[in-house]
């Protein structure tokens, strides 16, 4: 009866999965997915590396499409990564479906399987697995990070059973294919120290050193190192100063950085979005409730910690951010160029974990309870439902709106010349467009290029950033944003073809826009002193297909 109703519940959790990605299946390039670093980044690298011819090429090996070539291969994806070769093999929105359709249902199967072994192990308990790893296969994960933090279950399900002396190959398999999938420095090296920390800590308690499990985290930690030998090699090897050497990051005072911590603690990150602020936070304090009611605290010990865990994060990395740093920064620079503040990362794993076991606390209070249990598992899988690309996006351009493959066709045709002869940059729209659709761009975004071209970019845009702090300070103390920045315009970038803003006092170098091979700017608003800016209007390009009205202007 019970495997009657477990697998009654894994057949309805996968039809709430599959009418989830549903519409990136069926919508094809009229779905609405994130526009922040996906459409505006990842998906057009994933698209010129793979039309670079670079995909194997050597780590001195650059990216001759963007930046005049002064891009290193080794700022995009590792060969060995599986999103790679997903774009390479298949159309970019055909990827991206079949990554999101990867990465949820491994995100369920490895939580499915932690909870069902490790927390909540009651057979008439198992819709609490059930229900939480769906929650956690739901969430509105970055969607270049793959595995980074959605496979943490798995890994940690796959540790747990080496640890207890298991001599299974799939937990070894796990743990050798999950690289593949996955971010070194986006989610799993922060894992895998909290692995090496938890090792550590029950070695020193128990006086037993577990080699096994200590293996197990070396050899997760060897393949990751592995596959990302590009990064490996910049790391230890490439000494030029890059973009990330002006990155600052110890800004806040005490008090924003407090703020920050409860911000975070309730509402999340962009790029580890939990949708955790109302039925999770809410079965947690009623567990909590139930707790101390019951004065249960030693035996639900693993939920505690989980709280105080998730609280710690947030902090950490609210702290991060603290100008109390700045001594520590100064002295090693590895501080500001590495984002140490993503051990927050760890959070979707340690908040959906924590939500099983406090739908369990709450269940185990008694019939009234299990029912209240029930209605929060629902309705955090509603609220995520609600929190798909195609509801939460349906305001932005869809794929083939954002990318506008025929109007930018069409810009080519009329310059007639081969892209490769000359250069482009764009106002008003993300650079990644222009890269999208095949055109050599000295505009980028790109968190790693050469600190000498960035000085160079901003000669170009060095009246507009004397203008306006904001973009001043983005740019200097970042740049990962490599763009032609206006001070009227300041950091908005998709100005769709029913905008009514125009730029009336443009101050662009364009003598020095030209002595690096710009010819063509495409503005997504007019410009009104074009003259001014040694700028020619030549025509301007609307597409229906297209979120955006584009004025191609030449430097003469």
């Amino acid at each position: 009866m019970v495997a009657r109703k477990e697998w009654r519940n894994l057949s309805i959790a996968s039809i709430v999965l599959a009418v989830y990605l549903a519409p990136l299946f069926l919508l094809g390039e009229d779905a609405h997915i994130r526009v922040h670093d996906n459409l505006d980044s990842n998906i057009a690298w994933y698209k010129v590396l793979a039309e670079s011819g670079e995909i194997f090429g050597p780590v001195n090996a650059s990216i001759p499409q963007i930046i005049n070539g002064e891009l290193s291969r080794n700022a995009f994806g590792p060969e060995l990564s599986g999103i790679v070769w997903l774009h390479a093999l298949l159309p970019p929105m055909a990827a991206y479906a079949v990554s999101q359709a990867i990465t949820r249902i491994l995100a369920f199967i490895g939580m499915y399987l932690l909870l069902k072994k490790y927390t909540v192990r009651e057979p008439r308990q198992q819709w609490i697995a059930t229900a939480a790893a769906l929650a956690f296969a739901l969430t509105p994960f970055w969607p270049s990070g793959m595995l980074s933090t959605l496979g943490m279950p798995f890994a940690l399900w796959a540790l747990l059973n080496i640890r207890a002396g298991e001599k299974r190959l799939i937990n070894w398999f796990v743990l050798l294919l999950l690289p593949l999938y996955s971010s070194f420095v986006l989610g799993f090296f922060f894992f895998i120290v909290a692995a090496g920390v938890f090792w550590l800590v029950e070695a020193i308690k128990t006086k037993r050193w577990n080699l096994r499990f200590l293996l197990a985290i070396a050899a997760l930690t060897v393949m990751f190192l592995l596959v990302e030998y590009r990064l490996v090699y910049s790391f230890l090897f490439d000494d030029e100063p890059n973009s990330r050497d002006e990155y600052f990051h110890a800004r806040l005072s005490f008090w924003q950085a407090v703020r920050l911590s409860v911000k975070n603690f309730l509402l999340g990150h962009t790029h580890v979005m939990t949708v955790h602020g109302l039925f999770i936070i809410s079965a947690t304090v009623i567990a909590l409730a139930v707790i101390f009611t019951k004065k249960s605290w030693r035996h639900e010990k693993l939920f505690l910690q989980l709280l105080l865990l998730n609280v710690l994060l947030s902090i950490w990395y609210a702290f991060w951010f603290y100008r109390g740093w700045l001594p520590l920064t100064e002295r090693f620079h590895f501080l500001d160029t590495f984002n140490f503040a993503r051990f927050h990362f760890l959070r979707p794993l340690v908040i959906y974990t924590g939500f099983a076991l406090a739908l369990k606390i709450i269940a185990d209070a008694g019939l009234p309870w299990r029912k209240a249990a029930a209605v929060l598992a629902a309705g955090q899988i509603l609220l995520l439902f609600l929190f798909n690309d195609e509801i939460i996006y349906r305001d932005k351009p869809t794929f083939r709106e954002f990318y506008a493959e025929k109007q930018f066709a069409e810009i080519g045709r009329h310059i007639g010349q081969p892209k490769k002869n000359y250069r482009v940059a764009s106002i008003g729209i993300h650079p990644a467009i222009a890269q999208y659709n095949g055109f050599f761009t000295l505009d980028t975004y790109n968190n790693f290029y050469p600190l000498s071209y960035k000085h160079e970019f901003r000669k170009i845009i060095a009246k507009e950033l004397e203008k306006n702090r904001t973009i001043r300070e983005y740019f200097d103390e970042w740049g990962g944003r490599c763009y032609l920045f206006t001070a009227e315009l300041g950091k908005r970038y998709m100005f769709k073809k029913s905008s009514k803003a125009t730029l009336k006092n443009l101050e662009l170098d364009t003598g020095q826009f030209k002595k690096m091979g710009g010819m063509y700017i495409f503005s997504a608003v007019p410009i009104q002193n074009a003259k001014d800016n040694r700028l020619r209007l030549e025509r301007s390009f609307s597409s229906k297909e297209s979120a955006w009205k584009i004025y191609l202007y030449k430097v003469f």
